[in-house]
């Protein structure tokens, strides 16, 4: 009798081996795609991209510069290279040439950040990134060093052109295409919670450094990117548009309304690129994107590379009603 208890307990123990295996076997394997996690963060933090465009206090992430030239309420982070800073910079702005030390600078700021590059570009993409780390104030200089004194405006003149004139690539068409939509883009974390992801995102997206495309290719070649064009709808018309190019403005994770597009309507599989008048909120924009996980670029100079001389500007016009200042520069 002992021994056919024994034997049974062993039968018993061997079923519930058996059966624990084969329920394991049968159950799906659920997986969450880490950018989808980060997505809901985002929103759930207030952090949807208008809120990286604009803080809740309002406050833009550009600014221009100051008539008088006084920024002595900011911390100066200057992304320019040694030799351009030192031929002339703003007093007390501190140095950081190589990208990817933007965030161990920006640890030391004892004040709001004012991000400084050579046209406002990737200032504005470095901004963008420093908002969604923390610094929710940090602001990009607009036009850069080249809207502070004529002597270091070369970035800017040098950029302004009118390659769309007469591009068999570009249309004054007022129909938009439909937009389409898609699942979210997919990428590996170690992470497995909203705020861990986002901060792994951001070290790795600034180790990268800026993103950007020139307008020649996106024009010579519109079916190889997924375009978006960040322009009100009379502007679409107004000034063109490359072939093909969407109008997604607004551009939000969680929009509210029809009028909203979401970023699931980007196309995950492709280059997706955003141009807008100056290269600046494209660059904000691109930043965010990329983070998300697609591959995003900024198409360099916008509008004022494309056609810088079109009658339809109103504002952002480069040497038109856009010009550089004469503030001081520290050698």
């Amino acid at each position: 009798m002992k021994n056919l208890f024994r034997y049974f307990f062993f039968m018993l123990a061997i079923s519930a081996v058996v059966f624990t295996g084969c329920k394991d076997d049968n159950d799906p394997t659920t997986t969450t795609n880490p950018a989808e996690t980060l997505m809901d963060y985002l929103v759930e933090i207030d952090m949807d991209l208008n809120h990286v465009i604009k803080n809740s206090d309002g406050q833009k992430f550009v600014m221009g510069a100051p008539a008088d030239g006084n920024v002595s309420s900011k911390y100066i982070i200057d992304i320019r290279s040694a030799e351009a800073f030192n031929a002339g910079h703003i007093t007390n702005a501190v140095n950081v040439p190589d990208f990817k030390n933007i965030l161990t600078e920006a640890a030391k700021a004892d004040k709001p950040i004012l991000v400084v590059c050579y046209t406002g570009q990737t200032a504005c993409y470095a901004t963008s990134l420093l908002r969604l780390y923390g610094y929710h104030d940090a602001q990009a200089l607009k036009w850069g060093m080249s809207g502070w004194n004529e002597a270091t405006a070369g970035p800017w003149d040098n950029a302004i052109a009118d390659i769309s004139d007469g591009h068999s690539n570009w249309t004054f068409n007022a129909s938009e295409p439909t937009l389409g939509v898609y699942d979210a883009p997919a990428f590996t974390s170690t992470a497995t919670e909203g705020e861990a992801i986002l901060k792994e995102r951001i070290e790795y997206i600034v180790s990268q450094g800026f993103k950007g495309v020139e307008a020649s290719d996106v024009l010579g070649s519109p079916s190889g990117y997924f375009i978006n064009n960040y322009f009100n709808t009379t502007d679409y018309s107004a000034f063109g548009h490359v072939d093909g190019a969407y109008r997604m403005n607004p551009l939000l994770v969680s929009p509210s309304s029809t009028e909203e597009a979401a970023v699931t309507n980007l196309d995950p599989s492709k280059k997706v690129v955003t141009y807008c008048y100056t290269g600046q909120t494209s660059a904000v924009i691109t930043a965010y994107l990329r983070v998300l996980g697609y591959d995003a670029y900024s198409l360099k100079f916008g509008m004022n590379k494309l056609s810088n001389s079109s009658d339809a500007w109103t504002a952002n016009q480069w040497r038109g009603d856009s010009n550089p200042k004469n503030l001081p520069l520290e050698q």
